[in-house]
């Protein structure tokens, strides 16, 4: 048996490059259209109201807006169910000073 291990090339050190994966806009904050609000892999958030999903389950707003969140139980076609969350955009309204507001239902 050898003393010291050969001096070969090691098979360790590959690594991924990281994701960058979450919310990148919380409740509360002014999402502009196209904006990315979520980045996620599967449908952890659903698109709500004036949200797409993009072709890696990426969420980004359609039109400017309060990003909300929102729980609630979803049902399968099995009757199982899930607690899903959606992610929504309120729409705002301009004022005659310049200021933007919530859009009242």
């Amino acid at each position: 048996m050898a003393k010291t291990k050969a001096s070969g090339a090691t098979r360790l050190g590959r690594d991924s490059q990281p994701k960058y994966l979450g919310i990148k806009l919380y409740e509360g904050e002014i999402a502009k259209p196209g904006q990315i609000l979520v980045r996620q892999r599967g449908t952890k958030f659903l698109a709500g109201q004036n949200v797409k999903r993009g072709g890696d389950d990426t969420l980004y707003a359609m039109k400017a807006g309060l990003v909300k969140f929102k729980t609630f139980r979803k049902r399968s076609f099995d009757n199982s169910q899930r607690i899903a969350k959606t992610v929504n955009i309120e729409l705002l309204e301009a004022k005659e000073d310049g200021k933007r507001t919530r859009k009242r239902k």
